[in-house]
C-alpha cells in the first residue's frame, strides 16, 4: 500500500486530485469524513486542510463546532505524522491541549507543523503544533497534539 505522502504526491498532481485524496484519506478513518476535509498541502513536517463551513459542522450559534475543529486538527496532524515519521518508528496520539481563541464563522484552514529534529529525538514525546485559521486570517483555535513516537517492534 502506498504511503500517505506517495498517495498525496500522485493524486494532488491530477485535476481535482486533492478532492480524491481527501475522500480516500477520510475513508481510512471514517470519522474524518464528518467534516468534509479538503487537503491543500502535505509534506514532511507540514499538513494543511480546509473544513468548509456548512450546516453539518455547525453548533447552536451557526459557527464551526469546537469538536469539528479538533477533528480537522487531528486529520491534519495524522497526515503530517504519516508523511514524516521515520520508517523505523510508529506514532499514536496521546493527548491534545487546545485553546479556542475566536469564533469560527467561515471556512477554517487547519494547519499542523513540526520541526525535523523532533522526529530524530530519543524522547518519545512529540508535540505537533496545530492551529485553525478563518478566511480573514484570524486564528480561531490553536495548541498542540501530543504524540507518542516509538521504535517499531521487530517483525516476526
Amino acid at each position: 500500500m502506498p504511503s500517505v505522502l506517495d498517495l498525496w504526491n500522485k493524486t494532488s498532481a491530477l485535476p481535482q486530485g486533492n478532492r480524491v485524496f481527501s475522500i480516500a484519506f477520510s475513508q481510512k478513518a471514517p470519522y474524518f469524513a464528518t467534516i468534509h476535509p479538503l487537503f491543500k498541502e502535505i509534506r514532511p513536517n507540514y499538513a494543511e486542510l480546509v473544513i468548509p463551513k456548512r450546516r453539518s459542522v455547525h453548533n447552536h450559534i451557526k459557527t464551526v463546532h469546537a469538536i469539528a475543529l479538533c477533528n480537522g486538527l487531528e486529520a491534519a496532524m495524522g497526515a503530517l505524522a504519516e508523511a514524516t515519521v521515520p520508517k523505523d518508528k510508529r506514532w499514536i496520539p496521546k493527548g491534545m491541549d487546545i485553546s479556542y481563541t475566536a469564533l469560527a464563522n467561515s471556512d477554517i484552514t487547519c494547519i499542523a507543523e513540526t520541526d525535523p529534529e523532533q522526529w530524530t529525538s530519543d524522547n518519545p514525546d512529540l508535540h505537533v503544533r496545530v492551529k485553525g485559521v478563518r478566511k480573514d486570517g484570524e486564528t480561531v483555535i490553536e495548541g498542540v497534539i501530543k504524540l507518542w513516537v516509538t521504535p517499531k517492534p521487530p517483525k516476526k
